[in-house]
Order: C-alpha cells, then sequence, then structure tokens
C-alpha cells in the first residue's frame, strides 16, 4: 500500500447555519451550531483514509480541549497522527463558517497552525522522506509550504500542492512541484490574468489540474488534449471540504498508480458525493460508495 502523507492545518470548524449569510453590520437568527472537525490539510488526510489510503498527518495543535479532540478524531478515520506536535500556550486552528443559501464564508484564525515552520519540518525530516507521495496547502506559514516542496523535490517524493487559500506562488515552486491544483480565483492569482485557463493547462501538461466548480475540472494531458471532467449532479447540501476531498482522492488514485484521465473521474466522484451530506469530513465518501458510483 503506498504511503501519503499530509503537511498542513488541523481546524475545528465553528459551523453555524442560518437561512442566508448576514450583510454587513447585520444581525441575524441562526439555525444551529455545530464544532466540527476541518482545515484543509486534516480534511485531505480523512478524505484519503476514508478512501483506504495509508495516510499520516504532519502538523500542530494547541494546548487545548480542542487539540485533544481534533487528534482523536484523526485516529478515528484512520489517519497516523505519531508526529503531530503540541504547541504550548496556542489554541488549536479554528475556522468560523456561516452556511446559508448553499453558499458559506469562512473566517480562519490560524493558531498553532501558524508555527508549523522549518524546525518542525527538520524534526519530522525522515518521516516525510519515507513517504511515497506528500500532499499540501496554504494554511500553513508560505515559507513552510516552499521549504517542504524543496526538500522533497530534492529526494523525488512527488508533491501535490492544493493552493488554497488563495495566495502567489513563486514560479520556482510551480516547476518543483509534481502536481499543482488551484480553482480559478487561485489559478488567476498565482499565473495572472493574461493565460487563458486552456492556455496554462498546455503550458503545465499533466501538472496542472484547475477545478472549477459546478463545471468540473480540468487538465492537459500528456499528448496535448485538454481533458475536462464534468461536475455530477447532485442536490448541494455543504459545499465545505468538496475541493479537500477533490485533492485527497485524487492523491490516493495517482499514487497507487491510475492514469489522470482515471484518477480526475474518481476525485470528482467523490468531490459529489461529499457536497451531499453536511460537514467536510462526515460528508466524504468510501471507496465502496465512489466505486457504486462509477459503475452506473
Amino acid at each position: 500500500m503506498m504511503k501519503i502523507a499530509v503537511v498542513g492545518s488541523i481546524n475545528v470548524d465553528m459551523t453555524v447555519t442560518a437561512e442566508r449569510i448576514p450583510k454587513k453590520g447585520e444581525t441575524l437568527r441562526g439555525d444551529s451550531l455545530h464544532y466540527i472537525p476541518g482545515g484543509k490539510g486534516a480534511n485531505q488526510a480523512v478524505a484519503m483514509a476514508k478512501l483506504g489510503a495509508e495516510v499520516e498527518m504532519f502538523g500542530l495543535v494547541g494546548d487545548d480541549a480542542m487539540g485533544v479532540k481534533m487528534i482523536d478524531n484523526l485516529k478515528a478515520q484512520g489517519v497516523k497522527c505519531d508526529h503531530i506536535g503540541t504547541v504550548k500556550g496556542e489554541s488549536t486552528g479554528t475556522a468560523v463558517i456561516t452556511v446559508g443559501e448553499s453558499d458559506n464564508t469562512i473566517i480562519v484564525v490560524a493558531g498553532a497552525n501558524g508555527k508549523v515552520d522549518k524546525n518542525y519540518i527538520d524534526g519530522v525530516k525522515d518521516a516525510l522522506l519515507a513517504q511515497d507521495m506528500v500532499v499540501l496547502q496554504h494554511e500553513i506559514p508560505l515559507e513552510t509550504v516552499a521549504y517542504i516542496v524543496n526538500l522533497m523535490s530534492e529526494h523525488g517524493v512527488p508533491v501535490v500542492l492544493n493552493p488554497a487559500p488563495a495566495a502567489n506562488v513563486p514560479a520556482e515552486i510551480v516547476e518543483k512541484v509534481t502536481y499543482l491544483t488551484p480553482n480559478e480565483h487561485e489559478a488567476v492569482l498565482i499565473f495572472g490574468e493574461g493565460a487563458s485557463t486552456e492556455e496554462l493547462l498546455r503550458k503545465y501538461p499533466e501538472k496542472l489540474i484547475i477545478t472549477q466548480g459546478s463545471r468540473g475540472v480540468s487538465t492537459c494531458l500528456a499528448d496535448g488534449t485538454i481533458l475536462t471532467v464534468p461536475a455530477r449532479k447532485v442536490e448541494v447540501v455543504d459545499t465545505t471540504g468538496a475541493g479537500d476531498t477533490l485533492n485527497g482522492a485524487f492523491a490516493v488514485r495517482r499514487a497507487a498508480g491510475d492514469d489522470m484521465e482515471k484518477a480526475l473521474i474518481y476525485a470528482n466522484a467523490a468531490a459529489s458525493l461529499s457536497i451531499g451530506k453536511f460537514g467536510a469530513q462526515g460528508g466524504m465518501p468510501t471507496a465502496e460508495e465512489v466505486e457504486e458510483v462509477l459503475n452506473k
């Protein structure tokens, strides 16, 4: 079995549901409040574990009750947590999410995630280099992401970088990652307004994968064909974590040896299943559920 590492954020999502998202200065009555395990890193690790992969999470939590709960949750989902550290006097990362009208707004407080630095990476370096693939996002410091990309590149370990939340990615990092998976907004921030989606994809065949929400996901195959896998039509319950599910599922299938097309069809199906249920991790499908959809 392939070993996949995720280095990234471990958050608690404080999710409030309401009939709609409030306007500036407005007070609304909420319907419900949930404390849900989250963080892009942890979400992607759970997505992969649910799909049957051997996954280890690397990152930091605060020395609070939520930190303990988040690690317990990861373990319960089948994610290895031997190298997750605790930062004294720091809170566990928190995302405050408002869900209404099939959409959401999110404010993230980094907490311990902001302390995932080069020193931490140096301490877990051997464990990371023993992996078959490393998955990264932008909810830990960007200089740490660059440090890991350089380290993995030197040692020939494939890297998936999901550049979210949106931030600039230096050209050198774009060259060194194996796969880059921005959405359209993130792609514009990285590459500028000038080029069309198709031009960008052609420039980075089988590396750049652009997710386009309800229009599906696109990449350029090695032979120059632009592949777009359309989104499956599903009833939207909660879109939180759909991108994390897609990234996790894609990493699992590529690590297992699937070609790009097969891996993206699988990832797309997994993401579509995730938006049919509430909560980022709660909605993530098992391998059996994805296979069932693909066999229809």
